[in-house]
């Protein structure tokens, strides 16, 4: 049976979706977008920024479920332009304890309102 997650700490959906989807230990978050859920607007700056703030959101649903980063075993980045990705493996880097999840980082066409970076993640507990 799933579950779905939901909190106003992270933006609301901007289409048919769920912020995230609990299946028995498995947690499914939607890509986030470096969008600052009090504002609904990107969050000034350039990938960098938009990097820490998708990882903001990203942490605000995990924590809604009970979970953590440590909880993450597969993410995937997706970039507007692949010549970000050093300023957001910079970013990335700073996010995970020990070890690091699983991850794919692709360049895109375009990114939901010309975001920059997007980031979804699998989580699992023991």
């Amino acid at each position: 049976m799933k579950e779905i997650v939901s909190t106003e700490k992270a933006p609301a959906a901007i289409g048919p979706y769920s912020q995230a989807v609990q299946v028995k230990n498995l947690l499914f978050v939607s890509g986030q977008l470096g969008i600052d859920p009090a504002s609904a607007n990107f969050v000034e700056g350039g990938v960098k920024e938009q990097t820490e703030q998708a990882f903001r959101n990203v942490k605000a649903i995990l924590e809604q479920a009970g979970y953590s980063m440590g909880n993450i075993v597969k993410t995937t980045v997706f970039l507007a332009d692949m010549s970000d990705f050093a300023v957001m493996n910079e970013v990335y880097s700073k996010q995970f304890e020990g070890l690091f999840p699983a991850r794919s980082a692709v360049a895109v066409k375009t990114l939901p309102k010309n975001g920059l970076v997007e980031i979804e993640v699998i989580a699992v507990k023991d």
